[in-house]
Order: C-alpha cells, then structure tokens, then sequence
C-alpha cells in the first residue's frame, strides 16, 4: 500500500509534529510505504522521517518553486520535482493507493477535498480518511453536516471520507483487507 498524507507544512504545535511521527512510524510497521509533498519542514518532514526510520519507502512530489521554500526532503527515496501544485496533486494521486489528512491548512484542505470530491464522483475508488484526533476539523465537519439536504452536500458526498480519532482506525479505514465493520471511530 502507498499511502499519501496530506499535512502542514508550516510551523504547528509539537502535538502536530508528534502525531505525523507517530502515522510515518505505523505506515512503516504495516509495510506500507508514503506519498508526500516533499517538504522536509514540519508535519510533512516528520512523517517522512519517521516513515522512513521505521522502513518504509518514501516519495515527496514538490513543485519547483517551494523547493526552496519548503526545504525539499532530499532523503526521500524517490523526490519528484514537478512544475506546478496541479501537477503535485496529479503525480501524488498516481503514486498512491489511499489518502489520508492530517491537521492541516489550506493546502491541506485543498488537497483533501479534491480527493474527497473526485472519490465522491466515483472518479477513483481509494479510501480517503481524515485523521483527527483533536477536532481540528470539527467546525468544518459541523458546517458540512449543516448542508445536508440543502442541495448543497449530498449523503453519498459526505460518504465519500471517513473521519476518525485514532491512528489504528484511521490505516484500518486506508486498508482494503480490513472490514470497513472494524473501523471504529469514523463520522
């Protein structure tokens, strides 16, 4: 499994930090590998790392212009430098076979609802999962909630991600040989 994290990439409290480690280190305990923007800097360097100190292959996808910027994860096993973010989140799509965010900003958001949107519209069947263990993304999810049945969202929109508290259910949701029954926590 190739699994993209989509994360900050800017200054973040150490909770945040902690929390990518801690996915980059379970990636690599199931033998997966990681899909990232390839940054080196914040949450994106700390999944890195501790993806790839746990065995796990890495590939960051940065545009040129932030590599500079976001300080590119030369260490990556693979870093793929493209000329623009649409092609980012083109080649970071056709690298991996699930999605997963983390707390993040508006890249983040950016990223994570074109996956989500284009599962929703069955354009692709990978699992897409929000990783929330403090409610970053609870105002969100409230005020996507709130349109249901406006016209708005759509039951099969909003069925088109699984949002969990915990690392384990959030790579059980990623994993297709896990019972989607198992997964627990998801809203």
């Amino acid at each position: 499994m190739r699994i993209c994290v989509f994360c900050a990439s800017g200054p973040v409290p150490d909770a945040a930090l902690d929390l990518a480690a801690e996915v980059g280190t379970a990636i690599a305990a199931r033998g997966w590998s990681l899909v990232s923007g390839g940054g080196r800097v914040s949450m994106m360097g700390a999944v890195a790392r501790a993806a790839r100190a746990g065995g796990a292959g890495t590939v960051g996808v940065i545009p040129e212009a932030l590599v500079a910027h976001e300080v590119a994860d030369d260490e990556a096993d693979e870093l793929v430098v493209v000329a623009d973010m649409r092609i980012r989140k083109r080649e970071m799509d056709e690298r991996c076979d699930a999605v997963l965010a983390l707390p993040g900003g508006l890249g983040t958001l950016e990223e994570l609802f074109e996956a989500w949107t284009s599962r929703a519209l069955g354009m692709h069947d990978k699992p897409v999962v929000v990783l929330d263990p403090e409610g970053h993304y609870d105002p969100l999810f409230a005020w996507l909630d709130g349109l249901r049945g406006t016209g708005f969202v759509s039951a099969r929109g909003m069925a088109g991600v699984v949002r969990v508290a915990g690392i384990g259910a959030a790579l059980d949701a990623l994993d297709p040989a896990v019972s989607t029954s198992r997964v627990s926590g998801s809203g």
